[in-house]
């Protein structure tokens, strides 16, 4: 009768970079129920308790002006405050901290007026991918529409960013003019320009993946900043990537997954987690350390010698 075999050290003690492989694979399982999770914070952000926490800052773009809003506008708040020439700590505590947990991770599970972008794209149309560089005007809008009018100008200017928001637009104007219209009082039409934008970035989501958070979304520029440094990030395996270009052909908002995933685009969808060797990992994590190739022990090239 043949003895059973004995199990090896790798199957006792398997190596520590096939258990933390296998711990990143819940991953692509996660990205697949996406959806849901935007649609529970979604029924959070619309505040389903009436509890109207306007003092308090949340860490998506939701306008405040919205009668379903739970919380204050992120960037609403940053523009108000510039306006009086006051700084907006709470605000700022707000976004530092769920930056530095979880960086653009915000723009692709939590955030409603992505969600409502995601939703939009999923019409069957033509969709095409916006150049790269296009990613660095939303770095203009942060600087120039959010911090820099705001400031010189006060609220007054056409150019305040309030004044053009098209999440103020849909969220905010669209529902105030539907329950004055309702109510039979005289309406207060939001302006030409803030409806002209809405409607250009509606008919823009048909065709491209979220072109607001692609191009101009002043909160997304200021989490893309940390997603090289965020507590939870994507993860390329090296060892793993054989450069064949999967995970570039997953992404649908034209990013590229690197070591940590910095890439100033990527709003970690997860999507590019099926592909094997692309997965989630916190600042804990280490690469596992590479094996050293063993040494072949030196030969002895001496003839014996004959007694």
């Amino acid at each position: 009768m043949a003895k059973p075999r004995a199990a090896s050290r790798e199957e006792v003690f398997p190596p520590l970079s096939a258990i933390r492989k296998k711990s990143l694979s819940w991953a692509p399982r996660l990205a697949a129920k996406r959806i849901w999770v935007q649609v529970a914070f979604l029924a959070i952000w619309l505040d389903p308790l009436m509890l109207r926490m306007h003092g308090i800052c949340s860490p998506v773009f939701h306008c405040h002006s919205c009668p379903y809003a739970l919380f204050a506008c992120p960037i609403g708040v940053l523009a108000h405050f510039g306006a009086l020439h006051m700084y907006p700590f709470v605000a700022l505590g707000v976004l530092a901290a769920t930056g530095a947990l979880l960086g653009a991770f915000i723009c692709g599970w939590i955030c409603p007026f992505g969600f409502l972008q995601d939703l939009i794209g999923r019409i069957p149309t033509p969709k095409f991918t916006l150049p790269g560089w296009t990613g660095y005007f939303r770095y203009v809008v942060l600087v120039g529409l959010v911090l820099v009018v705001p400031y010189w100008l006060g609220e007054g200017s056409p150019w305040f960013f309030c004044s053009l928001c098209p999440a103020g637009a849909i969220e905010g104007a669209v529902p105030m003019v539907a329950q004055q219209a309702m109510a039979g009082g005289p309406i207060a039409w939001p302006s030409t320009v803030k409806l002209s934008i809405l409607g250009v970035l509606l008919m823009a989501m048909l065709f491209t993946w979220r072109p607001w958070c692609a191009v101009l979304c002043p909160l997304g520029a200021m989490y893309s900043l940390s997603n090289a440094v965020s507590f939870f990030y994507v993860r390329v395996r090296k060892d793993d990537c054989n450069e064949c270009g999967a995970c570039r052909s997953l992404c649908r908002y034209g990013g590229s997954p690197r070591d940590r995933a910095s890439d100033l685009r990527c709003i970690r969808c997860l999507d590019c987690t099926r592909c094997d060797a692309v997965g989630v990992a916190s600042v804990f994590d280490r690469p596992a350390a590479k094996p050293e190739p063993a040494k072949d022990e030196p030969v002895n090239d001496e003839p014996l010698a004959v007694r």
